[in-house]
């Protein structure tokens, strides 16, 4: 009975933690896959084509404003100011109009450092769990859940220390 309970904590935990790696996995293919091509490229036209396919899907699925945070709102899960700030910089891609290399590189260099974050692994800027926006309280909670379903039934499958086959029964060694 023990184990069955066991099995069933586990298999519970696989589907909620799946699920949650997938939607991760949709969001880096839609959104954070795009903006890093649009961070790294050297175009004006290429930067904002790729800029533009990540807009979209954050209009489509209405990432455009909220917070992601749970307990309280803080500056860097601001939704609504993340999308504001790539719109203004597919504006400026938009509505460049210099044909001076240095400012086209300007303006290119200001998108990265829109897009990315600095600093020794540079990656795409986005507020955390987004992904999941706007049900982050209850994807919390179920992963609460399925953290704890997932130890708790590890533990219960390990053999208790000093307990070996027989023992107990009057099958051990010497009886």
């Amino acid at each position: 009975m023990k184990s069955l309970i066991a099995y069933l904590l586990i298999i519970f935990s696989l589907p909620v933690f799946g699920f949650r790696i997938y939607e991760s996995a949709i969001f880096k293919q839609q959104v954070t896959g795009y903006l890093k091509h649009a961070a790294d490229a050297n175009t004006i036209e290429l930067a904002n084509e790729e800029l533009t396919k990540a807009l979209v899907y954050l209009e489509q699925h209405n990432l455009t404003s909220g917070h992601t945070s749970i307990l309280w709102e803080t500056p860097d899960d601001d939704i609504g100011f993340w999308y504001r700030n790539l719109k203004a910089s597919q504006t400026e891609l938009q509505t460049l109009q210099s044909s001076s290399a240095l400012e086209r590189t300007n303006v290119l260099l200001k998108l990265r450092e829109t897009i990315m974050d600095g600093g020794e692994k540079s990656k795409v800027t986005v507020p955390k769990g987004i992904s999941v926006h706007p049900d982050n309280p209850l994807w919390a909670a179920l992963m609460l859940a399925a953290t704890l379903a997932l130890s708790f039934g590890s533990i219960m499958l390990i053999p208790k220390e000093g307990v070996m086959e027989g023992e107990g029964k009057g099958e051990g060694i010497g009886k």
